[in-house]
């Protein structure tokens, strides 16, 4: 046996181990470790310490790796679409060049920016929409074409309630909840929409 099989083979046992261990849930000491988020963060703006407490949907998300089981996830899709408020005017579209604003704009929710800066839903880091963007993340499916099957009330509500809470549709989803955190205001909401949903958006184009 050569050095170069000795070393291939150690190499492939290490990677096999940590493979292993990292599928395998690491015992945290959960006070130690809520004392030092919040040690971290203790300068701090209040509003930010508060965000920093887990509410129930997210200690479940948590505890599972977002793999809750079906009662938890029946659980936590009825409790936050108890949450979810559609438009009070009953109209769900805005601008459309106003959705593309909030859809490519990553800032306003960073503890870096300025108060006052403008607020986006950065929904580009996770989803192609406009088949002609260069630069998109693929953490969530590619929502090109979304509008073109999207035409009844039906579907429309549906879309509303995924941007509003995303919990309430798939638990544990990566998806922030831009309306019931109070991310996006009601009008982002509706631009998105038009965004998303409008045949004369470029999504549907």
């Amino acid at each position: 046996m050569t050095i170069k099989t000795l070393i291939a083979g150690a190499a492939l046992a290490l990677a096999t181990t940590c493979a292993l261990a990292q599928d395998k849930p690491v015992a945290v000491d959960r006070a130690a470790f809520d004392k030092l988020l919040a040690d971290g963060y203790a300068k701090a703006p209040e509003d930010w310490r508060a965000k920093m407490v887990l509410d129930e949907t997210q200690r479940v998300c948590t505890e599972t790796r977002n793999r809750p089981a079906n009662a938890q996830a029946a659980a936590i899709a009825e409790r936050e679409g108890k949450d979810v408020k559609f438009p009070a005017d009953g109209q769900f579209f805005g601008d459309i060049k106003a959705g593309l604003k909030v859809a490519n704009t990553g800032t306003g929710s960073q503890f870096s920016d300025a108060p006052g800066t403008y607020v986006g839903g950065n929904c580009y880091a996770c989803h192609q929409m406009d088949v002609k963007e260069v630069s998109y993340g693929t953490l969530g499916p590619s929502l090109t074409g979304y509008g073109k099957t999207r035409k009844d009330e039906a579907s429309i509500r549906d879309t509303w309630k995924k941007i509003y809470n995303s919990q309430a549709v798939v638990p544990c989803s990566n998806m922030p909840r831009f309306g019931a955190k109070a991310i996006l205001t009601e009008q982002q909401m509706k631009d998105v929409m038009a965004y998303l949903l409008s045949p004369d958006s470029p999504v549907n184009k």
